[in-house]
């Protein structure tokens, strides 16, 4: 399939210069770059908690000495 796309002349020069010093088209360098960004987006991040701290001195002074369990 054709398709006409519109990127920065900076972009394209770069992308010609790759293509040539690797040996390759530059139709399969963008269909690579294409497929990774593809996967990339495609695929859910991992989920991660953010640590969660406080500004402050320690514990409360009613929770000093105490276990998990007291607490």
């Amino acid at each position: 399939m054709k398709a006409t796309i519109e990127i920065s002349d900076s972009l394209l020069q770069k992308a010609k210069r790759l293509a040539k010093d690797q040996g390759v088209t530059l139709r399969s360098l963008t269909e690579e770059g294409l497929t990774k960004v593809i996967q990339k987006r495609s695929t859910p991040k991992d989920f991660r908690t953010r640590p969660v701290t406080f500004k402050g001195n320690g514990l409360s002074k009613e929770f000093l000495g105490k276990s998990w369990t007291d607490i």
